[in-house]
């Protein structure tokens, strides 16, 4: 029987319409657009200001614009994936609403959660069920409303994070392209660092939650960062050398896209060139686990067949990993 592989045949993505720049942030909190272009390399970032919207409005759009610009794409999906750290409720599940949202009926659904390193988790997960046999096409989508954990008088996190998705298909081929190996971690020591302490299980809402704003995003840059660098870094390194990757094999690096410098110092220990790195972080923020098909989107007319491509991503948890995937199509308008 010859071996099937699980290749990325069609890309969406979306981006709400608001923008909300660094000036407007200065009149928020406490802070200047130097010290946010300095620390983090991000000017401006895109809000989905209606409160009555979800991760799924997000999710429905990028599908939809998957399906029409890849005509036929979502014919014969047989499962959605979502990864988000913002879903729409604790449940139905997202992935439920968003395939509801574009028509898909009858397959069944399914949310996860690796935080910024989710969408490496959702392709694993696809690519496991489609080389198995399991399904043959697989739409998995990453939704983003950080907007919705972010609080708006932290200075120190709300300048960070911006609201987007993008989507997939991965479907069986039988070429050699398509996801060809991944390397997933995890170190939960680093938990605290990053992390949202309230509206789990473990600490259910409550009066005095709220009061102590415990339900948004909390991050100690400094561990976070640090931890980042290295470990970025090093599984991306891993990965070339697992496989015998120069830097001149390598046509690009898709990071997760959280801070310029992380970004940077990424590229510098893969010995790769600027030119071969996909940033759009000082436009779009951190988009968390939709930073990495938000990139392959904004950049599918510049990929080709055959383009080796390392994604790399860390996260709360803390979750890391890198992704070695050979670009399956040439993207004709």
């Amino acid at each position: 029987m010859e071996k099937k592989h699980a290749a990325i045949t069609a890309i969406g993505g979306y981006l709400p319409d608001d923008v909300l720049t660094n000036e407007d942030i200065t009149k928020m909190v406490d802070t200047s657009d130097e010290w946010i272009t300095t620390r983090v390399g991000i000017k401006e970032r895109r809000i989905l200001k209606d409160k009555h919207k979800g991760s799924s409005y997000l999710g429905i759009q990028a599908v939809k614009d998957l399906a029409a610009r890849h005509e036929g794409a979502l014919d014969g999906v047989e499962i959605v994936l979502c990864s988000s750290n913002t879903p729409d409720h604790a449940f139905p599940t997202t992935a439920s609403i968003i395939a509801e949202g574009v028509g898909i009926k009858g397959a069944p659904c399914l949310d996860f959660q690796g935080a910024c390193a989710g969408f490496l988790y959702g392709l694993q997960i696809a690519r496991s069920m489609v080389t198995s046999g399991v399904h043959k096409k697989v739409l998995l989508v990453a939704a983003e409303k950080m907007s919705a954990i972010v609080d708006f008088e932290d200075r120190t996190t709300l300048p960070l994070f911006g609201d987007g998705s993008g989507c997939v298909i991965v479907e069986a081929v039988d070429e050699e392209v398509g996801v060809m190996d991944a390397i997933l971690r995890n170190d939960n020591s680093g938990k605290n660092h990053l992390i949202m302490k309230a509206g789990g299980s473990a600490c259910p809402p409550s009066h005095e939650t709220v009061d102590k704003r415990m339900h948004y995003v909390y991050q100690e840059g400094q561990p976070v960062f640090k931890s980042a660098v290295s470990n970025m870094g090093d599984v991306s390194v891993e990965m070339m050398e697992r496989h015998n990757l120069t830097k001149d094999d390598i046509t690009w690096v898709v990071p997760h896209q959280a801070n310029k410098r992380i970004i940077d110092a990424t590229a510098r220990r893969m010995g790769l060139d600027p030119s071969k790195v996909m940033v759009n972080i000082q436009n779009l923020g951190n988009t968390s686990s939709a930073s990495i098909p938000l990139c392959l989107w904004q950049w599918e007319d510049q990929l080709k067949k055959g383009d080796n491509l390392i994604l790399t991503a860390f996260g709360s948890g803390f979750t890391w990993g890198a992704v070695y995937l050979r670009w399956a199509y040439d993207y004709k308008k």
